[in-house]
This record gives structure tokens, C-alpha cells and sequence, in this order.
């Protein structure tokens, strides 16, 4: 298949039943078992949330998942998800064990990028420290070897990619990017023209697919974890974001964030199955 990208499975895409803020943060498969499955699947990519890290970290070590990741031909790593990063006070202090953990573990395992997000807006919220904060933070990535990219979801304070963009360009450090996830652009009502528009291609490091609703159900959040769908499976154009992301340049790994009631009632490996055979489906449509 040579038009398909390298994939990355994502990590809500192999968590099995686990939503935050309802039934946990931690996996109910173990590592090992979601690593088999995803590499037998013909994925080449691996993302990880910072609760599982914990208990790698705990268990069987960072170094017995790297040789496992290589072992299953696993060359891309994706680490996440940093939030508060900006924050002062209990948030920041709760924060800054994630971050910890989280450069660790993209050290170990050769993270191409560490995901973050933003969340609630502090009251007394400084756009300049904000933009500090965010610079720091990428020198820290850069400094073990890894890279940030930041995630605006769209029901987060930065709900669009373009106040994104706006952040990374400003601040202007190598190592802090994008993430831009189909799932987001459509739910803030961005365009794919506009999205071609505003993107600056050196500061997208990383991409993710998904569909859905033309409309979403419930809040956002619930939304968010309950109603994905395989690309092509919904009402997104899936193959004009294919397109218009190709038309960035953009060479990188694709991951695959697909998360949902259906899915999570799927043993995992026929859950992460019928994801990759859905986006290859998808890019055979997107690239002829």
C-alpha cells in the first residue's frame, strides 16, 4: 500500500473501556497486550496516556516497552497528555508530576511528540506568561529529545486551530507544534480552506483521524469519547482532510483517535482491526 502513511493507534483507540471522570484513567488491557494487537493490526505507531506511564513505570519499566514497541516494529511513540502546563498554584504543582513522567517516558521510548491540551482558563489568566510558559515548555521537550504538540480542542479555551497557530507561531520555538485532529476542526466549524489557509506546515507535527455526527450528542466531552467513528464511517470529509493536510507537505505519521460505547465494547484487537481498515480505506480514496 504504498499511498498509506505510517499509523499511529492512539491511546484512547486501544484503552478499552475506560472514560475519564467516569470509571477511571488506567487501561483495563495491560501494555503488552494492547502493543500485540495494535502491531498485528499493521499500525507502526503506539500512543500512550500518562496513567498507563505510571504504571509501566511501576511494573515493567520503560526499557521493557521500548524493546517491546521494537519488537513489534513499532517505530512511532506518541506520550500524553499534559494539561495546566500554564498554571499556578495545586494545578500547576499537579501538572508538573505529569510533565515529569511525561519527558521521562518520551526519553525511553523515543517519543516523536508529547500531546498536550489546555483546559480551563485561569482567572487571573496572562496571555504573555501563557506564551512564556508554552516556550519553556518546548525547550524542555527539546532538551530530551522530543517535540510538544499542542492540541486546541474545541471545547477547551482555545477552541480553534487558528488561536493555535497563532500561539505557535508567536512564540516561534522549533520543538512546539500542532496537533491538528479532524475530530476538533470539525466540531469548531473550521473549514478545510481555512485549514490550508492558516496551517503553517512547519509547525504541524502531528495529525489524527476520526469521524462522526454531522451533529454531536450530548456535551462535547461526551461526544468527544462516546460517538467517534472509523474514518469514512460518519458524516466528516474525511478524504478532503486527507487532502488537505497532503497538500501541506505534511510527511509525518497519522494517528488514529477513535473512541467510543461501540468500540470500547470490542475486545481490543478487533476493536484497533476495524479502525485500520477503515483508514485504509479512507487514504486509498484520499490519494487514488
Amino acid at each position: 500500500m504504498a499511498n498509506l502513511p505510517d499509523l499511529i493507534a492512539s491511546c484512547w483507540t486501544t484503552a478499552g473501556d475506560i472514560v475519564p471522570s467516569r470509571n477511571g484513567d488506567v487501561s483495563p488491557h495491560g501494555v503488552e497486550e494492547r502493543v500485540t494487537a495494535v502491531a498485528r493490526a499493521g499500525y507502526r505507531g503506539f500512543g500512550i496516556a500518562n496513567p498507563d506511564l505510571a504504571v509501566v513505570r511501576a511494573t515493567i519499566g520503560f526499557r521493557a516497552l521500548a524493546e517491546r514497541l521494537a519488537e513489534n516494529g513499532l517505530r512511532h511513540v506518541e506520550v500524553e497528555y499534559l494539561q495546566d502546563w500554564w498554571t499556578r498554584g495545586e494545578r500547576r504543582r499537579a501538572s508538573d508530576e505529569v510533565r515529569e513522567l511525561l519527558l521521562e517516558a518520551a526519553v525511553e521510548l523515543g517519543a516523536d511528540h508529547i500531546k498536550i491540551g489546555l483546559g480551563v482558563r485561569e482567572d487571573d489568566f496572562d496571555a504573555a506568561r501563557f506564551a512564556d510558559e508554552f516556550d519553556r515548555l518546548a525547550d524542555e521537550a527539546r532538551a530530551h529529545g522530543t517535540r510538544i504538540g499542542l492540541e486546541p480542542p474545541a471545547d477547551s479555551m482555545m477552541s480553534t486551530i487558528a488561536a493555535g497557530v497563532e500561539l505557535v507561531r508567536d512564540v516561534a520555538n522549533p520543538a512546539g507544534g500542532l496537533l491538528v485532529d479532524i475530530w476538533h476542526i470539525f466540531r469548531a466549524g473550521t473549514s478545510y480552506e481555512e485549514l490550508a489557509r492558516v496551517l503553517p506546515p512547519e509547525y504541524v507535527f502531528a495529525v489524527e483521524l476520526s469521524d462522526g455526527a454531522a451533529a454531536p450528542v450530548g456535551t462535547l466531552y461526551d461526544d468527544t469519547f462516546d460517538n467517534r467513528r472509523p474514518p469514512g464511517e460518519g458524516d466528516f470529509d474525511v478524504v478532503g482532510f486527507i487532502r488537505a493536510i497532503d497538500g501541506l507537505g505534511f510527511t509525518g505519521p497519522w494517528g488514529l483517535e477513535v473512541m467510543s460505547t461501540e468500540l470500547r465494547a470490542l475486545p481490543v484487537e478487533v476493536a484497533v482491526k476495524k479502525v485500520f481498515e477503515a483508514a485504509v480505506r479512507a487514504f486509498q480514496v484520499a490519494r487514488g
